[in-house]
């Protein structure tokens, strides 16, 4: 089968790509950070798959989608064509969606419920897969969003850590559209303070991955310690024209 882009848009995700990851390499250097140690995700939602398969050849190695149902139909293209990528489930997931998720991700970043690892741990341990997961930390506080309040990951953690099936591997979280400058950076910083005195609890080698940062704040992210960006129309572009009205 062939690949379904044109040359064009070959080019355009290839200049978009570089231009984020001179981006990375500049802010982990200002943090004293390496910058192979942060993961780059091209969040591909509501565009057709021909872009994916694009960004793939331009060099992207790591894919993320909102929904499951727009997910699916992707690996199964991908598979199709006999591409190896890897797979992030960064939206937020539905108890009733996990069965077709389970052992085709590499990292579900948005669990944001007890219930919801269970479910995880249930399908995944019944299907003889370990699912990497993040807990989806809502430090900012704000009602629009998902996730364990601040003071509400450590009992999570206890509950979660022993299930089978699932292997807790760090903290995810949104940072609210700034109000004030600096503000996205602030709720970054204390992710991160979040998550190093969580891995001091949790006390284990899988406890490595800090996901914060999209495209309008994956700078400040980087400089507070995310390890894996989760990047969309810096790479991709408008994605208005592909949006249902």
């Amino acid at each position: 089968m062939e690949y379904d882009f044109d040359d064009e848009l070959l080019s355009q995700l290839k200049e978009n790509i570089e231009k984020v990851r001179s981006d990375i390499r500049s802010c982990a250097i200002a943090a004293g950070r390496d910058p192979e140690e942060i993961t780059l995700i091209g969040v591909s939602k509501v565009f057709p798959v021909q872009y994916a398969e694009a960004a793939v050849m331009a060099g992207l190695r790591d894919l993320g989608e909102n929904r499951v149902q727009e997910l699916m139909p992707k690996i199964e293209r991908f598979s199709s064509l006999d591409l190896d990528v890897n797979w992030h489930l960064i939206g937020t997931l539905q108890k009733n969606k996990v069965k077709y998720v389970v052992g085709k991700t590499k990292l579900i970043h948005s669990v944001n419920t007890v219930e919801l690892a269970e479910e995880i741990s249930k399908r995944s341990a019944g299907n003889n897969v370990t699912t990497r997961i993040l807990l989806q930390a809502n430090v900012s506080g704000e009602e629009s969003k998902h996730g364990f309040a601040p003071h509400e990951l450590k009992p999570a953690l206890d509950n979660i850590m022993d299930m089978p099936g699932i292997e807790v591997c760090g903290l995810m979280t949104m940072a609210p559209i700034e109000t004030y400058e600096g503000e996205a950076r602030e709720v970054f910083a204390r992710t991160r303070s979040i998550y190093e005195d969580l891995s001091a609890y949790v006390r284990s080698d899988s406890w490595k991955v800090l996901s914060m940062g999209m495209s309008h704040d994956y700078k400040s992210a980087i400089l507070e310690g995310a390890t894996h960006v989760r990047i969309g129309t810096a790479i991709f572009g408008d994605r208005s024209k592909y949006v249902p009205v």
